[in-house]
């Protein structure tokens, strides 16, 4: 069986993400906001909403750089976000998660100027389909432009998974119940900017050199789908 011919469970090609949609200023008391989803042909969804507040001053002050702005993530899946609900709250994944976020979001954020205060970006996850780290990163890039933040561009996020031997784009949730049995499967989520640059990779499994290439090349032309969404929602709030 080979990629081209290769069809998933959910009937989608190895390189077909679920529909997308995406809009901004969805919060109306926030600096800026945004919500991003991708929902599957059984109409389960990823949805993720974001909101920035700031800049603002820094508190407590100790955290305070004087050479530029701090940038601060927080990342949460809302109880009811999945069939068996969870306990609500920080916990050890969703503060590694929110790290993940600012790490993929930093490199392209102009926040020199903004010496001694933070920027916070808060993230809520309200449909858990999978590859939610993606959703919130893509969400939150909207926010952050929608909230004025100088950047140098804007970054999309999406999970390559490798399904035994072959690679899938967007992986949802069934296909992630599977990677976590399968011993030869992975789970490869990349962020990059609009001009391809990446700014985020982590790999959850094992895959060898050539496929991780094959891997980055789907998720940078899939990123390049992504973008479009990102910008047409926020060329809707600037009519």
């Amino acid at each position: 069986m080979t990629a081209k011919t290769f069809k998933r469970k959910s009937g989608r090609k190895f390189n077909e993400m679920r529909k997308m949609s995406a809009e901004v200023g969805v919060i109306a008391n926030a600096d800026g906001s945004a919500r991003f989803s991708w929902e599957g042909p059984d109409g389960k969804k990823t949805n993720a909403i974001a909101a920035v507040y700031g800049p603002k001053k820094m508190h407590p002050q100790h955290l305070q750089d004087p050479e530029k702005g701090t940038l601060r993530c927080t990342y949460n899946m809302m109880s009811f976000s999945v069939e068996d609900r969870i306990r609500p709250g920080p916990n050890r994944r969703s503060t590694e998660i929110s790290k993940i976020i600012q790490w993929a979001l930093e490199p392209v954020l102009m926040i020199d100027k903004y010496s001694n205060m933070v920027i916070d970006v808060h993230i809520n996850i309200l449909d858990a389909n999978a590859s939610t780290r993606c959703a919130a990163i893509n969400a939150a890039a909207m926010a952050l432009a929608h909230a004025g933040i100088p950047m140098r561009d804007i970054v999309s996020s999406v999970s390559i998974g490798k399904l035994d031997k072959e690679l899938v784009v967007d992986v949802d949730k069934y296909e992630d119940s599977v990677f976590d049995e399968g011993e030869g499967a992975s789970d490869i989520p990349m962020t990059f900017t609009s001009n391809g640059e990446m700014t985020h990779i982590q790999i959850d499994g094992n895959i060898d050199k050539k496929q991780l290439m094959e891997a980055v090349g789907l998720a940078r032309e899939a990123c390049k789908e992504i973008y479009e969404v990102q910008k047409k929602a926020l060329k809707e709030v600037v009519k």
